[in-house]
């Protein structure tokens, strides 16, 4: 009788299908990032080649006109 009692116990627990929940859930978020990051990554990398363009093209300087004298 006792193992019909812990059979029944098993099979009311719940903590293991709860276990399963947030595995899926956890795999379905791993998931859509994986994803994202593969759509978004073309869009990065060329910005990123753009940018890197604008500053390598940019000329930073000081007219020696423009520094007052002391």
């Amino acid at each position: 009788m006792k193992l019909f009692a812990n059979i029944k116990n098993f099979a009311a627990d719940e903590s293991g299908a709860v276990t399963v929940d947030w595995v899926v859930l956890t795999a379905a978020i791993v998931g859509l990032g994986i994803a994202v990051i593969a759509s978004v990554s073309g869009g990065v990398n060329n910005l990123a080649e753009r940018i890197s363009t604008a500053v390598s093209t940019t000329e930073i300087g000081v007219d020696p006109a423009d520094v007052p004298e002391r």
